[in-house]
Protein backbone atom coordinates (compact mmCIF):
# COMPACT_ATOMS: atom_id res chain seq x y z
CA UNK A 1 0.00 0.00 0.00
CA UNK A 2 2.75 2.50 1.14
CA UNK A 3 4.20 1.42 -2.06
CA UNK A 4 1.55 2.05 -4.54
CA UNK A 5 1.37 5.72 -2.81
CA UNK A 6 4.81 6.32 -3.05
CA UNK A 7 4.53 5.80 -6.76
CA UNK A 8 1.18 7.89 -7.24
CA UNK A 9 2.70 10.87 -5.41
CA UNK A 10 6.47 10.70 -7.90
CA UNK A 11 4.14 10.28 -10.87
CA UNK A 12 1.95 13.72 -9.65
CA UNK A 13 5.39 15.19 -9.09
CA UNK A 14 6.71 13.94 -12.78
CA UNK A 15 3.59 15.31 -14.35
CA UNK A 16 3.83 18.39 -12.39
CA UNK A 17 7.25 19.45 -13.55
CA UNK A 18 6.45 18.58 -17.20
CA UNK A 19 3.58 20.58 -17.16
CA UNK A 20 5.99 23.36 -15.86
CA UNK A 21 8.14 22.86 -18.12
CA UNK A 22 5.88 22.94 -21.16
CA UNK A 23 4.45 26.42 -19.88
CA UNK A 24 8.07 27.89 -19.65
CA UNK A 25 8.25 26.88 -23.35
CA UNK A 26 4.62 28.78 -24.01
CA UNK A 27 6.21 31.71 -21.97
CA UNK A 28 9.30 31.83 -24.20
CA UNK A 29 6.67 31.71 -27.45
CA UNK A 30 4.74 34.92 -25.75
CA UNK A 31 8.19 36.60 -25.41
CA UNK A 32 9.05 36.24 -28.72
CA UNK A 33 5.52 37.80 -29.45
CA UNK A 34 6.35 40.81 -27.22
CA UNK A 35 9.42 41.20 -29.70
CA UNK A 36 7.05 41.54 -32.47
CA UNK A 37 4.78 43.56 -30.72
CA UNK A 38 7.26 46.19 -30.00
CA UNK A 39 8.76 45.76 -33.59
CA UNK A 40 5.02 46.70 -34.91
CA UNK A 41 5.63 49.96 -33.14
CA UNK A 42 7.85 51.21 -35.61
CA UNK A 43 5.58 50.04 -38.92
CA UNK A 44 5.42 46.47 -38.70
CA UNK A 45 3.59 43.56 -37.57
CA UNK A 46 4.46 39.80 -37.72
CA UNK A 47 3.65 36.39 -35.99
CA UNK A 48 5.56 33.34 -33.87
CA UNK A 49 4.03 30.61 -32.53
CA UNK A 50 4.86 26.89 -32.37
CA UNK A 51 6.81 24.35 -30.66
CA UNK A 52 10.31 24.40 -29.48
CA UNK A 53 12.82 23.37 -32.12
CA UNK A 54 14.11 20.16 -33.14
CA UNK A 55 12.78 17.06 -31.44
CA UNK A 56 10.66 18.71 -28.49
CA UNK A 57 8.40 16.15 -29.11
CA UNK A 58 10.89 13.54 -27.93
CA UNK A 59 10.72 14.81 -24.46
CA UNK A 60 6.78 13.82 -24.22
CA UNK A 61 8.14 10.11 -25.48
CA UNK A 62 4.71 8.71 -24.84
CA UNK A 63 1.16 9.72 -24.01
CA UNK A 64 2.16 7.23 -20.81
CA UNK A 65 5.16 8.81 -19.88
CA UNK A 66 3.83 11.82 -18.10
CA UNK A 67 1.75 8.90 -15.42
CA UNK A 68 -1.51 8.22 -14.46
CA UNK A 69 -3.85 10.25 -12.13
CA UNK A 70 -3.10 10.12 -9.00
CA UNK A 71 -6.16 7.98 -8.42
CA UNK A 72 -5.09 5.21 -10.57
CA UNK A 73 -5.14 1.61 -8.28
CA UNK A 74 -1.61 0.67 -9.92
CA UNK A 75 0.83 2.11 -9.72
CA UNK A 76 3.05 3.96 -12.39
CA UNK A 77 6.57 2.18 -13.78
CA UNK A 78 9.26 4.81 -14.30
CA UNK A 79 9.38 6.19 -17.49
CA UNK A 80 12.34 4.86 -19.32
CA UNK A 81 14.70 6.92 -21.11
CA UNK A 82 15.10 6.81 -24.69
CA UNK A 83 17.61 7.99 -26.86
CA UNK A 84 17.39 10.62 -28.64
CA UNK A 85 15.98 10.94 -31.99
CA UNK A 86 13.87 13.05 -34.60
CA UNK A 87 10.35 13.25 -34.70
CA UNK A 88 8.12 11.62 -36.77
CA UNK A 89 5.28 14.04 -38.83
CA UNK A 90 2.84 12.24 -37.73
CA UNK A 91 0.46 15.18 -35.82
CA UNK A 92 0.47 18.89 -36.14
CA UNK A 93 2.42 19.51 -33.49
CA UNK A 94 5.23 16.29 -34.34
CA UNK A 95 5.49 17.89 -37.87
CA UNK A 96 6.26 21.46 -36.56
CA UNK A 97 8.91 19.79 -34.33
CA UNK A 98 10.22 17.89 -37.63
CA UNK A 99 10.37 21.13 -39.40
CA UNK A 100 12.25 22.74 -37.00
CA UNK A 101 14.73 19.18 -36.58
CA UNK A 102 17.86 20.99 -39.11
CA UNK A 103 18.06 24.13 -36.99
CA UNK A 104 18.21 21.53 -33.52
CA UNK A 105 20.67 19.42 -35.17
CA UNK A 106 23.00 22.01 -36.78
CA UNK A 107 23.12 23.66 -33.03
CA UNK A 108 23.30 20.30 -31.10
CA UNK A 109 26.14 19.00 -33.55
CA UNK A 110 28.15 22.21 -33.20
CA UNK A 111 27.92 22.77 -29.64
CA UNK A 112 28.70 18.78 -28.56
CA UNK A 113 31.88 19.46 -31.64
CA UNK A 114 32.81 22.71 -29.11
CA UNK A 115 32.34 20.13 -26.32
CA UNK A 116 34.57 17.60 -27.68
CA UNK A 117 37.37 20.19 -28.61
CA UNK A 118 36.95 22.02 -25.09
CA UNK A 119 36.20 19.15 -23.10
CA UNK A 120 33.84 21.51 -20.75
CA UNK A 121 30.40 22.38 -21.38
CA UNK A 122 30.04 25.56 -20.13
CA UNK A 123 33.06 26.51 -22.68
CA UNK A 124 30.93 25.20 -25.22
CA UNK A 125 28.08 26.91 -24.71
CA UNK A 126 29.73 30.71 -24.40
CA UNK A 127 31.71 29.41 -27.69
CA UNK A 128 28.24 28.78 -29.52
CA UNK A 129 26.94 31.81 -28.06
CA UNK A 130 29.57 34.01 -29.41
CA UNK A 131 29.71 32.43 -32.87
CA UNK A 132 25.96 33.09 -33.08
CA UNK A 133 26.38 36.53 -32.34
CA UNK A 134 29.45 36.90 -34.65
CA UNK A 135 26.87 35.95 -37.61
CA UNK A 136 25.14 38.19 -36.87
CA UNK A 137 27.02 41.20 -35.71
CA UNK A 138 26.14 43.29 -39.23
CA UNK A 139 22.14 42.66 -38.75
CA UNK A 140 22.60 43.94 -35.35
CA UNK A 141 25.03 46.62 -36.09
CA UNK A 142 22.45 47.79 -38.83
CA UNK A 143 19.44 47.48 -36.15
CA UNK A 144 21.52 49.74 -33.84
CA UNK A 145 21.72 52.53 -36.45
CA UNK A 146 18.39 52.40 -37.42
CA UNK A 147 17.49 52.81 -33.85
CA UNK A 148 19.92 55.73 -33.27
CA UNK A 149 18.22 57.64 -36.67
CA UNK A 150 14.64 56.70 -35.43
CA UNK A 151 15.57 58.70 -32.37
CA UNK A 152 16.81 61.56 -34.16
CA UNK A 153 14.40 62.01 -36.35
CA UNK A 154 11.96 61.99 -33.47
CA UNK A 155 11.06 65.71 -32.62
CA UNK A 156 10.97 66.42 -37.50
CA UNK A 157 8.38 63.56 -37.20
CA UNK A 158 6.30 65.26 -34.64
CA UNK A 159 6.28 67.97 -36.23
CA UNK A 160 5.48 66.51 -39.47
CA UNK A 161 2.84 64.53 -38.16
CA UNK A 162 0.38 67.15 -37.02
CA UNK A 163 1.08 69.35 -40.55
CA UNK A 164 0.10 65.91 -42.23
CA UNK A 165 -2.97 65.22 -40.24
CA UNK A 166 -4.02 69.17 -40.06
CA UNK A 167 -3.45 68.39 -44.38
CA UNK A 168 -5.37 65.44 -44.85
CA UNK A 169 -7.87 65.34 -42.25
CA UNK A 170 -9.39 62.06 -41.70
CA UNK A 171 -7.11 60.35 -44.84
CA UNK A 172 -5.00 58.04 -42.46
CA UNK A 173 -3.62 56.55 -45.85
CA UNK A 174 -2.44 59.76 -46.86
CA UNK A 175 -0.43 60.13 -43.83
CA UNK A 176 1.22 57.03 -44.15
CA UNK A 177 2.09 57.52 -47.42
CA UNK A 178 3.64 60.98 -46.81
CA UNK A 179 5.41 59.56 -43.78
CA UNK A 180 6.92 56.67 -45.35
CA UNK A 181 8.12 58.79 -48.37
CA UNK A 182 9.61 60.57 -45.53
CA UNK A 183 11.10 58.23 -44.38
CA UNK A 184 12.53 57.19 -47.87
CA UNK A 185 13.62 60.77 -48.38
CA UNK A 186 15.81 60.39 -45.59
CA UNK A 187 17.14 57.34 -45.96
CA UNK A 188 15.72 55.68 -42.64
CA UNK A 189 13.69 52.05 -42.83
CA UNK A 190 11.78 51.79 -39.82
CA UNK A 191 11.44 48.33 -40.12
CA UNK A 192 15.12 47.47 -40.89
CA UNK A 193 15.65 47.10 -36.85
CA UNK A 194 12.99 44.60 -36.32
CA UNK A 195 14.76 40.81 -37.75
CA UNK A 196 17.85 40.95 -35.28
CA UNK A 197 15.45 41.38 -32.67
CA UNK A 198 13.38 38.90 -33.53
CA UNK A 199 16.12 36.42 -34.31
CA UNK A 200 17.85 37.05 -31.34
CA UNK A 201 14.58 36.13 -29.21
CA UNK A 202 13.47 33.59 -31.84
CA UNK A 203 16.90 31.96 -30.56
CA UNK A 204 16.47 31.10 -26.96
CA UNK A 205 13.73 28.40 -28.26
CA UNK A 206 16.08 26.18 -30.27
CA UNK A 207 19.03 26.98 -27.68
CA UNK A 208 16.22 25.80 -24.87
CA UNK A 209 15.85 22.48 -26.67
CA UNK A 210 19.28 21.82 -27.19
CA UNK A 211 20.18 22.27 -23.85
CA UNK A 212 17.44 20.64 -22.10
CA UNK A 213 17.04 17.86 -24.32
CA UNK A 214 20.33 17.28 -26.12
CA UNK A 215 22.53 17.72 -23.60
CA UNK A 216 20.55 15.91 -20.74
CA UNK A 217 20.13 13.00 -23.21
CA UNK A 218 22.01 9.36 -22.08
CA UNK A 219 22.45 8.44 -26.19
CA UNK A 220 22.01 11.69 -28.71
CA UNK A 221 24.43 9.66 -31.35
CA UNK A 222 21.68 10.04 -34.11
CA UNK A 223 21.76 13.83 -33.92
CA UNK A 224 25.33 13.30 -34.59
CA UNK A 225 24.95 11.86 -37.72
CA UNK A 226 24.64 14.07 -41.16
CA UNK A 227 23.50 11.47 -44.11
CA UNK A 228 24.24 8.46 -42.26
CA UNK A 229 28.19 9.72 -40.84
CA UNK A 230 28.73 10.44 -38.01
CA UNK A 231 30.43 14.41 -37.40
CA UNK A 232 31.44 14.43 -33.98
CA UNK A 233 33.41 11.83 -32.65
CA UNK A 234 31.71 11.19 -29.44
CA UNK A 235 31.14 8.36 -28.13
CA UNK A 236 27.63 7.80 -26.56
CA UNK A 237 26.32 6.09 -24.45
CA UNK A 238 29.37 7.14 -22.16
CA UNK A 239 31.34 3.88 -21.58
CA UNK A 240 32.15 5.34 -18.31
CA UNK A 241 28.20 5.03 -17.25
CA UNK A 242 27.91 1.55 -18.47
CA UNK A 243 28.67 -1.18 -15.38
CA UNK A 244 28.41 -4.97 -16.15
CA UNK A 245 26.99 -4.18 -19.62
CA UNK A 246 24.50 -2.29 -18.83
CA UNK A 247 23.72 2.05 -19.29
CA UNK A 248 22.62 3.92 -16.76
CA UNK A 249 20.28 6.26 -18.44
CA UNK A 250 19.75 8.79 -15.86
CA UNK A 251 23.49 10.01 -16.61
CA UNK A 252 23.61 12.14 -19.59
CA UNK A 253 26.48 11.03 -22.10
CA UNK A 254 27.87 14.69 -21.94
CA UNK A 255 28.88 16.12 -18.91
CA UNK A 256 27.14 19.09 -17.78
CA UNK A 257 28.03 19.52 -14.08
CA UNK A 258 30.50 22.63 -13.68
CA UNK A 259 31.57 23.52 -10.44
CA UNK A 260 28.18 21.70 -8.99
CA UNK A 261 25.52 23.40 -11.10
CA UNK A 262 24.43 21.18 -14.05
CA UNK A 263 23.68 22.86 -17.38
CA UNK A 264 21.20 21.19 -18.58
CA UNK A 265 18.84 21.43 -15.29
CA UNK A 266 17.66 24.60 -13.08
CA UNK A 267 19.78 26.22 -10.69
CA UNK A 268 17.47 27.58 -7.72
CA UNK A 269 19.86 29.11 -4.69
CA UNK A 270 16.68 29.30 -2.30
CA UNK A 271 12.36 29.10 -3.31
CA UNK A 272 10.01 31.82 -2.29
CA UNK A 273 6.29 30.16 -1.52
CA UNK A 274 3.62 32.17 -3.70
CA UNK A 275 1.04 30.43 -1.52
CA UNK A 276 -0.66 29.81 -4.75
CA UNK A 277 -1.61 25.88 -4.93
CA UNK A 278 2.34 25.63 -3.23
CA UNK A 279 3.32 27.02 -5.94
CA UNK A 280 7.01 28.94 -5.41
CA UNK A 281 9.38 31.18 -7.06
CA UNK A 282 13.01 30.04 -7.48
CA UNK A 283 16.01 32.42 -7.38
CA UNK A 284 18.88 31.67 -9.52
CA UNK A 285 22.03 33.55 -9.36
CA UNK A 286 22.38 33.31 -12.96
CA UNK A 287 18.48 34.60 -13.82
CA UNK A 288 19.67 38.06 -11.51
CA UNK A 289 22.66 38.41 -13.26
CA UNK A 290 20.93 38.24 -17.08
CA UNK A 291 18.39 40.45 -15.50
CA UNK A 292 21.02 43.13 -14.37
CA UNK A 293 22.79 43.07 -17.92
CA UNK A 294 19.34 43.42 -19.39
CA UNK A 295 18.73 46.47 -18.00
CA UNK A 296 21.79 48.07 -18.76
CA UNK A 297 21.12 46.69 -22.45
CA UNK A 298 17.86 48.63 -22.53
CA UNK A 299 19.16 51.46 -20.33
CA UNK A 300 21.76 52.54 -23.28
CA UNK A 301 19.26 52.40 -26.06
CA UNK A 302 16.40 54.75 -24.62
CA UNK A 303 15.91 57.69 -25.97
CA UNK A 304 16.74 61.04 -24.88
CA UNK A 305 13.99 62.82 -22.22
CA UNK A 306 12.07 59.35 -22.61
CA UNK A 307 10.48 60.56 -19.55
CA UNK A 308 8.73 63.44 -21.56
CA UNK A 309 8.20 61.22 -24.79
CA UNK A 310 4.66 59.38 -24.71
CA UNK A 311 6.17 57.19 -27.36
CA UNK A 312 9.00 55.77 -25.06
CA UNK A 313 6.63 54.62 -23.14
CA UNK A 314 6.44 51.07 -24.85
CA UNK A 315 10.39 51.11 -24.43
CA UNK A 316 10.38 51.79 -20.85
CA UNK A 317 7.58 48.89 -20.05
CA UNK A 318 9.83 46.34 -21.80
CA UNK A 319 13.19 47.34 -19.72
CA UNK A 320 11.29 46.70 -16.50
CA UNK A 321 9.27 43.33 -18.24
CA UNK A 322 11.81 41.87 -20.00
CA UNK A 323 14.44 41.65 -16.59
CA UNK A 324 11.71 40.68 -14.46
CA UNK A 325 10.50 37.48 -17.08
CA UNK A 326 14.37 36.71 -16.79
CA UNK A 327 14.05 36.37 -12.64
CA UNK A 328 10.66 34.48 -13.30
CA UNK A 329 12.43 31.78 -14.73
CA UNK A 330 15.34 31.60 -12.78
CA UNK A 331 13.12 28.17 -11.43
CA UNK A 332 12.36 26.61 -14.67
CA UNK A 333 14.62 27.15 -17.36
CA UNK A 334 18.62 25.22 -17.22
CA UNK A 335 21.49 26.67 -15.95
CA UNK A 336 22.55 26.51 -19.55
CA UNK A 337 20.19 28.73 -21.56
CA UNK A 338 21.34 31.62 -18.54
CA UNK A 339 24.42 31.64 -19.82
CA UNK A 340 23.26 31.84 -23.46
CA UNK A 341 21.49 34.70 -22.22
CA UNK A 342 24.17 36.63 -19.86
CA UNK A 343 26.56 36.26 -23.18
CA UNK A 344 24.73 37.17 -25.16
CA UNK A 345 23.43 40.38 -23.29
CA UNK A 346 26.63 41.13 -22.57
CA UNK A 347 27.73 40.81 -26.35
CA UNK A 348 25.06 43.67 -27.08
CA UNK A 349 26.25 45.73 -24.45
CA UNK A 350 29.70 46.03 -25.59
CA UNK A 351 28.29 46.04 -29.34
CA UNK A 352 25.92 49.60 -28.21
CA UNK A 353 28.71 50.96 -26.22
CA UNK A 354 31.36 51.10 -29.74
CA UNK A 355 28.66 52.38 -31.50
CA UNK A 356 26.06 54.62 -29.96
CA UNK A 357 28.34 55.34 -26.75
CA UNK A 358 26.68 55.29 -22.93
CA UNK A 359 23.51 56.34 -24.93
CA UNK A 360 20.89 57.05 -22.47
CA UNK A 361 22.47 54.94 -19.38
CA UNK A 362 23.68 58.38 -17.11
CA UNK A 363 22.99 60.06 -15.24
CA UNK A 364 21.99 57.69 -13.21
CA UNK A 365 19.99 58.36 -10.20
CA UNK A 366 20.91 61.98 -10.94
CA UNK A 367 25.00 61.52 -11.59
CA UNK A 368 26.85 61.48 -14.53
CA UNK A 369 30.44 60.04 -13.99
CA UNK A 370 33.50 62.08 -15.65
CA UNK A 371 34.09 59.24 -17.84
CA UNK A 372 30.68 59.58 -19.55
CA UNK A 373 30.70 62.93 -20.23
CA UNK A 374 31.34 64.49 -23.72
CA UNK A 375 32.05 60.59 -24.87
CA UNK A 376 32.57 59.87 -28.47
CA UNK A 377 31.78 56.21 -29.80
CA UNK A 378 34.52 54.24 -31.75
CA UNK A 379 31.87 53.88 -34.83
CA UNK A 380 28.97 56.44 -34.09
CA UNK A 381 25.85 56.90 -35.96
CA UNK A 382 26.01 59.05 -39.18
CA UNK A 383 22.66 60.54 -41.26
CA UNK A 384 22.39 58.80 -44.91
CA UNK A 385 22.12 61.94 -47.56
CA UNK A 386 18.58 62.73 -47.72
CA UNK A 387 17.15 61.78 -51.39
CA UNK A 388 15.08 63.41 -53.62
CA UNK A 389 15.61 66.29 -51.12
CA UNK A 390 12.45 68.66 -51.64
CA UNK A 391 10.10 66.07 -53.68
CA UNK A 392 8.47 64.43 -50.93
CA UNK A 393 4.52 65.43 -50.07
CA UNK A 394 6.17 65.47 -46.43
CA UNK A 395 8.86 67.91 -47.49
CA UNK A 396 6.24 70.44 -48.82
CA UNK A 397 5.04 70.74 -45.44
CA UNK A 398 5.05 74.44 -44.17
CA UNK A 399 7.21 75.46 -41.23
CA UNK A 400 5.67 77.48 -38.57
CA UNK A 401 6.51 80.77 -39.80
CA UNK A 402 5.37 79.72 -43.35
CA UNK A 403 1.82 79.06 -42.02
CA UNK A 404 1.34 81.96 -40.00
CA UNK A 405 2.26 84.14 -43.17
CA UNK A 406 -0.37 82.42 -45.51
CA UNK A 407 -2.81 82.33 -42.64
CA UNK A 408 -2.39 86.21 -42.93
CA UNK A 409 -2.23 86.47 -46.90
CA UNK A 410 -5.84 84.94 -46.62
CA UNK A 411 -7.01 87.69 -44.30
CA UNK A 412 -9.03 90.34 -46.47
CA UNK A 413 -8.31 93.81 -45.43
CA UNK A 414 -11.12 96.23 -43.74
CA UNK A 415 -11.04 98.79 -46.33
CA UNK A 416 -14.95 100.47 -45.71
CA UNK A 417 -14.36 101.21 -42.12
CA UNK A 418 -17.32 103.81 -40.73
CA UNK A 419 -16.18 106.78 -39.34
CA UNK A 420 -19.40 106.87 -37.47
CA UNK A 421 -22.05 104.46 -36.46
CA UNK A 422 -25.47 104.27 -38.02
CA UNK A 423 -28.36 105.02 -36.20
CA UNK A 424 -27.23 105.94 -33.22
CA UNK A 425 -30.12 107.80 -30.82
CA UNK A 426 -30.13 111.17 -29.48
Amino acid sequence: MATTQFASVSSQKRTSMSRVRWLALGLLVVLVALAVMACADAGTASSSSGPSAGVAASAIASPGSSGLPATSPSPTPTPTPAPLAASSPTDPFSFLSWLFTPIFQALFILLTWLYVLTGNVLVAIVLLTLIIRFATIKLSARQLASQQRMQRLQPELKILTKELQRRYKGDRQAVYAATQEFYKERGVSPTSGCLPSLLQMGMLIPMYSVIRIGLTNFDPTSMLKVFGEKVVPLTCPNPAHIVNGVVDKALPCINTVIAGVDMGKEQVLFSLPLGINGWALGVSLLALAAAGLQMVQSRMMMPPNAENDPSASTQRSMMIFMPLISILYGGILPAGLFIYWIVTSLFSVVQQFLIVGWGAMFPLFGRTPGFARNYTPRFPVTMPEPANAGKSLAATRYKPEERQASAASTVRPNTHRRSSRRGRRR
